[in-house]
């Protein structure tokens, strides 16, 4: 085994180097933390009924805490019809049956917090179900009323309002406004839903609904969360008038239409509504958060969401999307530190979730897809397994070394892929039927986990039931096995996160290290240690300090770093002259 010599730091040359930032000083847990986003139904199935539920989450909290996470995000589990994954909220204050009790989720919140984790829930604002009281109450009131005041309803276009009343696109595929039948059974009003008919959005320049959702902080954050992921947070506000919009339906920059211009998204006067919300939360003890999930580009955009009076963390799906390439990474990186910097805000990093292609998935993709992040389907071309968990292994650890906080998606510890050959008959996601089968949406990456391989259902419940099905995959990648194996992608997270809570990474400072800047490895220097990421295709030598992990467990020893893998050098620490 290589042998290694405690030494001082050893001093590189500035012209080794660019400096990017500073360390973080500050005690604030969410400027470096760790979330582990659990998306309810597929994470553990207490009761054997074929859907995850509240106390299949409490009873696994202790391998949870194995990660050294600072908090869950739970994906919604209100009340709800189910048809957009329970981002159709029919109530925001209670539990759906289908995941337990509010008892439930009393119990799941007081066991985490003896493990020193936080619970962070699903807020969606911008729109509820077609099944929420006050959306019904709103189709049973008359046009112009207050009931009806609290969605965006509008008269049709067209000689008779036969047409909708602008040209907005749905995000599922299709119109964004659907006509109502009026309680007389006449043709009448158009309401706005921005993603499925069963979605209506709210109106929030209706006063009303600012108090309803300022309610709904309140009740959850009396019952101890520790803040709010908020759903779509870029699209509460719409641009008076409603104008058309020939861009892209989610509002991103395309050709000829910059995505600062989409009428339905970014409007200035959304940030009113969070700096009152950052002003609720500071009112409840254990520094609860506020985090968007905004998609708006540029960057430099997306800092207003994260002022210091606003939002605490904003999703970086500029990071998130990025290829399997080394010139663009480091420039996404490099941006994303800077930019942030400048509003004091954290970058937060994140590689799956619920609505994207697992990355063991995504980075696996050796042949172009019609699909790009939106599913794929038997009849398409199908990943490298094993070439996407290497590369999903590698990219991981370097997110983890980066300073900043870090998202987590469930099972992305086990280097789960996406389930690429579900059949048609199971596919749930709305996107799927509106579009005709068109778009398969995001059934795949929401199959529910493995926890052991030789369990019903790998283990999800003791039944065999599951509300989607699990690819074959999954067998050999369960729960069980990886923790017996000191090679799996699971003892590499575990090993990963030690480290880097060891080594203060998430708050640390970040440098480029300049020998490798015009290679195809991705390599910067964060608290000391040295952090290599090879992205080309031949094997780099490492420098002579010692490994403190790789996800190659040959790398220590050939001092050789192959493609597609990561390295974290202890630059306190050379590696002996016995080095193999």
């Amino acid at each position: 085994m290589t042998q290694t010599t405690a030494m001082p730091v050893i001093p590189l040359s500035p012209d080794q180097l660019i400096h990017v930032r500073d360390a973080n000083s500050s005690n604030e847990w969410w400027r470096s933390s760790v979330i582990y986003q659990v998306y309810p139904r597929s994470f553990r199935d207490s009761n054997g009924d074929g859907n995850g539920d509240l106390p299949g989450i409490t009873a696994e909290l202790g391998q949870l805490a194995e990660l050294d996470i600072d908090a869950i995000w739970l994906s919604p589990f209100y009340p709800s019809p189910q048809r957009d994954g329970g981002y159709d909220v029919s109530d925001y204050c209670a539990v759906d049956p289908l995941f337990g009790s509010l008892d439930d989720f009393d119990a799941l919140v007081t066991k985490a917090r003896g493990l020193g984790i936080r619970i962070i829930i699903d807020l969606v604002p911008n729109h509820c179900s077609s099944e929420h009281a006050l959306f019904k109450a709103a189709l049973e009131a008359p046009a112009g009323s207050a009931e009806r005041n609290m969605f965006i309803f509008r008269d049709g276009s067209g000689p008779n309002g036969e047409f909708p009343p602008n040209n907005w696109q749905s995000h599922f595929g299709g119109s964004a406004w659907t006509r109502i039948t009026e309680p007389d059974g006449s043709a009448g009003q158009w309401y706005l839903h921005l993603f499925d008919s069963s979605q209506p959005d709210f109106n929030w320049d209706n006063p009303a609904v600012r108090a309803e959702f300022e309610r709904v902080l309140h009740f959850w954050l009396q019952r101890g969360v520790g803040g709010f992921r908020v759903d779509v947070a870029h699209a509460l506000v719409k641009a008076p008038g409603l104008p058309d919009w020939g861009g892209r339906a989610d509002g991103c920059s395309s050709e000829g239409f910059p995505g600062w211009e989409a009428p339905m998204f970014g409007q200035p006067e959304i940030h009113d509504i969070y700096r009152s919300w950052r002003g609720i939360l500071a009112q409840y003890d254990g520094e609860p958060i506020l985090c968007a999930e905004a998609s708006i580009d540029p960057l430099e955009r997306l800092t207003n969401w994260v002022r210091p009076d606003q939002m605490h963390q904003t999703f970086n799906f500029a990071y998130l999307s990025t290829a399997w390439n080394a010139w663009a990474l480091r420039g996404v990186i490099d941006s994303s530190l800077r930019t942030f910097d400048t509003v004091g805000a954290p970058t937060t990093w994140v590689l799956s979730n619920h609505d994207v292609l697992r990355h063991a998935t995504r980075f696996g993709l050796t042949a172009e897809t019609s699909r790009p992040g939106d599913g794929i389907g038997p009849e398409d071309a199908q990943p490298d397994l094993e070439l996407g968990r290497r590369r999903a292994g590698a990219a991981s650890m370097l997110m983890l070394a980066l300073p900043g906080g870090v998202y987590l998606y469930q099972g992305e510890e086990l280097g789960l892929p996406d389930h690429t050959r579900m059949p048609s008959e199971y596919r749930q996601d709305p996107s799927f039927a509106r579009t005709g089968g068109a778009r398969l949406g995001r059934d795949g990456c929401r199959a529910p986990l493995p926890w052991r391989a030789d369990g019903a259902a790998l283990g999800f419940n003791d039944s065999g039931a599951a509300w989607l099905p699990q690819p074959e995959e999954f067998a050999g990648l369960s729960r069980d096995l990886q923790r017996a194996d000191d090679n799996s992608m699971l003892s590499l997270y575990r090993r990963a996160l030690d480290l880097r809570r060891a080594h203060h990474l998430g708050a640390g400072s970040m440098d480029w290290y300049l020998p490798f800047q015009d290679s195809a490895c991705v390599a910067f220097i964060n608290n000391g240690v040295l952090v290599l990421l090879n992205m080309g295709e031949a094997d780099i030598d490492l420098p002579p300090f010692a490994v403190l992990l790789s996800s190659d467990p040959d790398a220590p020893f050939l001092r050789k770093l192959a493609p597609a893998q990561c390295a974290w050098l202890d630059l306190g620490t050379v590696a002996g002259d016995d080095m193999a």
